[in-house]
């Protein structure tokens, strides 16, 4: 037995207590989380949403300020989330589309990270993601273009208190 093995072990020992003890903590405020949602009016809504679990409907509530009210359109929110872009035009060129400047970027990552896991189970947003990769997007912009999708569905949702129902894939047209 070398003479720094006992110092490990001891030292291995407290670290794995550590972390258990973390993950303990972890899982006491992922349902803490589920419990404060059960009381919010648009929670059952938003998670019946493709991978919207109860982690990004609390972020995206808490980034929205928890309804819709501060909110005229889609457009508005979409802008929020720095997913409508905004024209940088100057004297005759026109048509000169970037991100903003200023948006919320907790609600961009909440949004980027359901499109990304959306693309897993839900046919309707794979489908549209391999359209926009098909028309030469790359991924990020495809992810971006299926955000701001997902957020026009979001807000229909929200607005009209309905759930979400999975679309019908249309059969290929055969060549």
């Amino acid at each position: 037995m070398l003479p720094s093995e006992a110092a490990g072990s001891l030292l291995f020992a407290k670290l794995a207590a550590t972390i258990t003890a973390i993950y303990a903590d972890l899982a006491g405020i992922d349902n803490l989380i589920a419990e404060q949602l059960k009381n919010h009016k648009d929670a059952e809504i938003l998670m019946i949403m493709p991978r919207f679990g109860p982690y990004l409907t609390a972020k995206f509530l808490a980034q929205i300020g928890g309804t819709l009210d501060a909110f005229d359109s889609a457009d508005k929110l979409a802008s929020l989330a720095g997913l409508a872009p905004v024209p940088r035009d100057s004297g005759r060129i026109s048509g000169n589309l970037h991100r903003p400047r200023r948006f919320n970027r907790r609600l961009l990552r909440t949004c980027y990270l359901a499109a990304l896991s959306s693309l897993k189970s839900s046919p309707t947003s794979r489908a549209f993601y391999d359209r926009k990769r098909a028309e030469g997007k790359t991924h990020k912009q495809a992810l971006l273009a299926l955000a701001r999708r997902r957020i026009n569905v979001i807000w229909a949702m929200l607005r009209d208190h309905t759930p979400y129902i999975e679309p019908e894939q249309p059969l290929p047209i055969a060549a």
